[in-house]
């Protein structure tokens, strides 16, 4: 029961809506929403039948703007002007974007008064002013100003002396050989001396447990000290309270300086008084709507002077004496050691940087937005101490710091989940195309976000000032208006806006919920290695997540501290993957979920230790928890996620690679389930739908248009057919959908005309004009070969009647390339220091769409000089029924590549003079790979109508 793909794709388009019933359906559908919802209104109690269905799709046509995506605004030095800041804020309003956030970031240019370029220094007057003009603008324009705060990222500069930077435990291993007294110690600050002990063995090789400690006693001004006699070889230990002394990165210019210590209440507060308060000054009295806080990556960060006191208070011995263990690992007693160690970290950083972050927030009448996850060691319940937790990373069918947020969000009940998108989207710069951000877009959609803040929009000089394309980050895309297929962008935001909106309506669906093995993760920690989310990646199994996925469930984490304050929720599945160590409060509460219905799967091994590494004293795993399974493998999951509830979409009819390939999310309403299903691949998909739904009818919207477009029933497998990357929604109700629409599964298909030779192209900027009698590449001709921006395909062509049948314009091709769709972690390649090199960007994961369309790379369309839509992700397909005519038509193809054609016909930038004067704060990613890419229309093009056959 695989219905061919371009029959199964025309039954899901609008039968019913050819030629003129068009637009009286949608006249119809408006009406009889208005009628709907006031008739409701004017009645007492519950909503009538069908209100929530009518204001949902009333909604879903024009969402409200808080859904539209925000982007990361940079600001290079920042070198900004006050026309230009104008000039792009009405370019993002216009483009369909809801604001921005200020970002400030490195220098890109150096001061030249005679093109008017000035970097502004960090917090100066000038620059100050600059952000009260931006944020005053902004809001007269209706548009979301957030407000980074800091330059660069982590937190720290200027401000942050070397007493307050990042801290890091450090152990110097001294030497000592057999029989001796006395030996020369390395010179150091006292000051930052914890202790001092001698261990029996080599450097690199010896014994914790030997560990004696060793009094210092200055013998001679070169650090010599006194030593007990030992016929063996010995190490002396010193335990040094270091710093990591990482600088912050990508600073502008006067943001210089180290990163702060994350578990310093004095750090956090020096920052918030130093940085902080100008900035938010510069808002006035109205402040922005949040204060964010990029993803923690203080590489190494793992001690803060006060934690030895920290440490005793919250754990009940002292730290020090254990140094050696914490040091070296490897038993049982040193993982201890390092639990407790880990945990008190986190509690650190959440009391001294989280919370009273969000407290400062609150003060300024603000909401704090946090990237909750990396270095130092936050959990995943430390995202419920800021106001809005945030994520990143499309690794779906894996362990992602986006997966992480959404859960958090919806374990703790927020309600928006934002997530930075398109952070490494087709490197290098302005390579990402419209079908790019549509494939990294709709797998963020799957697994929860419904706030896509765009990473990013570079700031750049008025025309003529800088060679184009412009400024740019050295790593992401680039969607300001320098980009020449940017008059498709309020296309590409239309279709993210209305998802978003959608994806926020009734309460989360996600059957399962993965326990989080954090207290595991706190026993693995070691020194300069103290990151939870780091630790996930392995201790939550690629293949458990893919296994989940495959067989028709969707995923939130959680952890034990979750469980504890709300509970499990509406998780049906609690799955626990291979773990050792689970408190004993959470387990009672796991108990109690599952005496109550719930359904408890263990994976590979049941916990059997508490957080402490002594066992579970009561009983096995098994015994407490009654009726939970254990399965060795993935192999056996599917089965027991079906013994425990019914998938909520499963797949029939089709086979593996298919089921690895479509994701879903769900959302539940009162009287109402909305399913957003996905095709992640490069390749069309079909199966036999099966949706867990108790509604018995339904109705799939058009996330293009917003409006209805074809009948579906539930019951029993649906027929389900997606191009590559294409994406569907269904919506589940007690409402019967509109008379008009039809569920006919087989439509004849009648081509009208072959549209595929005898075009006008005219390039825009330069005036070249050339007929095509077939569609070439705009590579086969050295005068366009490096031309970057518009071509209009023109032509004529005749109709002698206009079918009452819908009527279509298809652009048929597109090839689909080999490797993978979704994006490997991003992690940063550390030295042996534990720190960045910063004088290297490696590359990020690159996502990107796996696939080489028949339109390079978007285009719109008018016909007879209406306009019928954008071209830019499979299928390439538009209704053009309502613009066509008797007689002669007219088309207009509007046709838009990439800057990297033009950009490879210039010569390398040299960055040597701003490196001599700033430093080497970044390098440009993957110029290498700067050439020209095929462009124009490369598939063939027709006009098809169809006809419903019973």
């Amino acid at each position: 029961m695989k219905p061919g793909r371009r029959n199964l794709w025309y039954c899901a388009v609008r039968i019913a809506l050819g030629g003129r019933l068009y637009r009286t359906l949608m006249a119809a559908v408006l009406t009889s929403v208005t009628l709907a919802t006031s008739a409701a209104l004017a009645q007492v109690g519950s909503p009538a039948p069908g209100e929530t269905i009518a204001k949902l799709q009333q909604q879903f046509l024009a969402p409200p703007p808080d859904a539209r995506p925000m982007v990361r605004w940079w600001w290079f030095g920042a070198a900004v002007e006050k026309p230009e800041i104008l000039r792009e804020l009405q370019k993002m309003k216009a483009d369909g974007i809801g604001g921005a956030e200020l970002a400030f970031v490195y220098p890109e240019v150096l001061d030249d008064p005679a093109r008017g370029l000035k970097n502004l220094p960090f917090l100066s007057p000038g620059m100050l002013n600059a952000v009260t003009y931006a944020q005053a603008e902004s809001r007269k324009l209706g548009l979301r100003i957030d407000l980074t705060l800091c330059s660069g990222w982590p937190y720290g500069g200027p401000a942050t002396p070397l007493a307050e930077a990042a801290g890091q435990l450090q152990t110097i291993e001294v030497p000592i050989a057999p029989n001796t007294t006395s030996f020369a110690l390395p010179k150091f600050d006292v000051k930052e001396h914890i202790s001092t002990v001698i261990v029996t063995g080599e450097p690199k090789h010896w014994d914790a447990a030997s560990a004696k400690p060793l009094t210092l006693a200055w013998l001679t001004s070169d650090f010599m000290v006194s030593v007990p006699r030992s016929d063996k070889p010995q190490v002396a230990l010193l335990f040094i309270a270091g710093h990591t002394r990482q600088k912050v990165k990508r600073a502008a210019v006067g943001a210089e300086g180290y990163v702060l210590d994350p578990f310093s209440h004095d750090a956090v507060a020096t920052h918030l008084r130093a940085v902080g308060e100008p900035l938010i000054k510069a808002f006035g009295a109205t402040p922005p709507y949040a204060i964010f806080s990029d993803s923690l990556e203080a590489f190494g960060a793992d001690w803060t002077p006060g934690l030895p006191t920290e440490f005793l208070k919250r754990r009940g011995y002292d730290l020090i004496p254990h140094l050696p263990e914490l040091v070296a690992g490897g038993t049982p007693e040193a993982e201890k050691i390092r639990h407790d160690w880990g945990q008190t970290l986190t509690e650190l950083v959440d009391q001294n940087y989280l919370t009273q972050i969000n407290d400062w927030a609150i003060a300024h009448h603000t909401k704090f937005r946090s990237q909750t996850y990396g270095e130092p060691a936050v959990s995943f319940s430390s995202q419920d101490l800021a106001g809005l937790a945030e994520g990143e990373g499309p690794q779906w069918r894996s362990f992602s710091t986006l997966r992480w947020a959404t859960s958090a969000n919806h374990v703790f009940g927020h309600n928006v989940s934002s997530g930075e998108t398109f952070t490494w989207l087709h490197s290098p710069v302005f390579r990402a195309t419209p079908l790019d951000m549509k494939v990294e877009a709709d797998i963020d959609f799957i697994m929860g976000e419904n706030q896509l803040i765009f990473h990013g929009w570079p700031y750049s000089p008025p025309d003529g000032k800088v060679p184009e394309p412009g400024w740019s980050l050295y790593a992401a895309a680039s969607f300001n208006n320098h980009n020449p297929w940017h008059p498709v962008m309020p296309a590409v935001t239309a279709y993210i806006t209305r998802i978003s909106w959608l994806l926020r309506q009734g309460e989360p669906a996600n059957q399962v919920a993965i326990l989080l093995p954090t207290d595991d993760a706190w026993a693995g920690f070691s020194p300069g290695h103290v990151t939870i989310t780091g630790a996930m990646q392995k201790l939550v199994p690629p293949e458990l997540m893919a296994a989940i996925l495959s067989a028709g469930y969707n995923v939130d984490f959680i952890d034990a501290d979750a469980i504890d304050k709300v509970g499990l929720g509406t998780h049906q599945i609690l799955v626990i993957p291979p773990t050792d160590r689970i408190p004993p409060e959470t387990l009672q509460k796991i108990a109690a979920f599952s005496h109550a219905g719930g359904k408890v799967i263990t994976f590979g091994r049941a916990p059997s230790l508490d957080p402490e590494g002594k066992p579970i004293a009561s009983a096995p795993f098994a015994s407490l928890v009654p009726g939970s399974v254990l399965i060795p493998d993935e192999a056996y999951l599917a089965e027991a996620l079906n013994k425990a509830a019914t998938p909520d979409l499963a797949l029939e009819y089709t086979d593996e690679a298919t089921r690895n390939s479509i994701g879903f999310i769900r959302r539940k309403l009162p009287d109402a389930d909305i399913y957003f299903v996905v095709n992640t691949s490069n390749e069309s998909v079909g199966a036999g739908a099966v949706f867990a739904t108790a509604f018995k009818h339904g109705v799939q919207w058009s996330p293009e248009t917003g409006l209805p477009i074809i009948v579906v029933k539930p019951t029993g497998p649906m027929p389900l057919e997606l191009a590559p990357y294409e994406s569907a929604i269904y919506v589940f109700s007690k409402t019967l959908a509109p008379r008009s629409l039809s569920d006919c599964q087989c439509p004849k298909i009648k081509n009208l005309a072959d549209l595929s030779s005898d075009w006008r192209v005219t390039f825009t900027s330069t005036g070249k004009t050339v007929s095509e009698t077939s569609l070439t590449d705009w590579l086969a001709d050295p005068a366009t070969k490096n031309y970057s921006g518009e071509a209009i395909y023109s032509r004529n062509f005749t109709l002698a009647a206009t079918p009452t049948t819908p009527v279509f314009l298809e652009v048929e091709g597109g090839t689909a390339l080999p490797g993978s769709p979704n994006s490997s972690p991003e992690h940063e390649v550390l030295g042996p220091n534990g720190l960045p090199n910063p004088l290297i960007t490696h590359p990020g994961p690159g996502m990107h769409a796996y696939y080489d369309p028949p339109i390079r790379e978007a285009a719109l369309v008018t016909i007879n000089g209406q306009p019928a839509g954008a071209l830019w992700h499979p299928p390439y397909r538009l209704d053009v029924s309502a613009l066509l005519k008797p007689g002669e038509n007219h088309i207009d193809i509007h046709v838009y590549n990439t800057a990297l054609n033009a950009w490879s016909a210039l010569p390398p930038h040299d960055y040597k003079p701003l490196i001599a004067k700033y430093g080497d704060r970044f390098q440009m990613q993957d110029l290498n790979q700067v050439a020209p890419l095929p462009s124009g229309i490369l598939g063939a093009i027709h006009l098809v109508t169809q006809q419903e056959a019973k």
